[in-house]
């Protein structure tokens, strides 16, 4: 069965040579043109590596990387980038990137880092942490459940799962309602505030202690929430 491959790239041109490249190599590819595009095209099938242009309409390719990792660890991510400081080639490895090339870029180069990045992910079976235990509670990010410190199974929906995993990545840091609006539900989707705010009184119940006096899942007033894994480090 040929591997699978997301393009995403807004310059008509480029998608078309790679893809056709690709193509010639025996790989399945699929297109995408912004942000947007590349998360729904995502969703709705099945890929075994994604090349993802950073500088994209609607939403950039790093928040699209961002909002990927949130639910999948295994897919490989190369980003194709005229984007070239250090700084930014850190960000994209950081943010959950496994490759970073940056144009203009030689063909032979892309296909032999593609067939590293897919030879690679054949061999890992895991990639990243699938388990967080924090106070006795322990959420297993694969399986869409957790299991509390009261020894309670609770499944878990799949926009649940990705909020609990993104708090968990920014222990200890303030994460606003846009981005989580963003990143779980999309750019082009307007869920209330509301749907956040119930979905960490549900946290509170599934796993504080006491609900009401809170000491994992902290509401920072007019900007967002804060997850703590370990109160007594903070």
């Amino acid at each position: 069965m040929s591997k699978r491959i997301l393009l995403v790239e807004d310059e008509e041109r480029l998608l078309e040579v790679v893809k056709l490249n690709m193509e010639l190599e025996g790989y399945e590819v699929m297109v995408a043109r912004d942000g947007k595009e590349a998360l729904e095209v995502f969703h709705q099938q099945r890929f075994d590596l994604i090349l993802l242009d950073v500088m994209l309409p609607n939403m950039d390719g790093f928040s699209v990387c961002r909002s990927i990792r949130l639910e999948n660890r295994k897919v490989p991510i190369l980003f194709l980038t005229a984007k070239n400081s250090a700084q930014d080639r850190v960000m994209g490895l950081k943010i959950g990137g496994d490759d970073y090339l940056v144009k203009p870029f030689d063909l032979e180069e892309l296909i032999l880092r593609v067939q590293r990045l897919l030879e690679r992910s054949t061999a890992d079976t895991k990639v990243g942490p699938n388990e967080l235990s924090f106070n006795g509670n322990t959420i297993f990010f694969d399986q869409y459940r957790a299991v509390n410190h009261e020894g309670e199974s609770i499944d878990l929906g799949k926009r649940e799962t990705m909020l609990l995993r993104l708090l968990s990545e920014r222990d200890g840091e303030t994460v606003s309602r846009d981005e989580m609006l963003d990143l779980i539900w999309g750019v082009d989707v307007y869920p209330t505030t509301r749907t956040i705010d119930n979905f960490i009184v549900n946290f509170r119940k599934y796993f504080e202690k006491d609900p009401k006096n809170p000491i994992h899942f902290h509401s920072i007033r007019g900007v967002g929430y804060r997850f703590v894994s370990d109160p007594v480090d903070q």
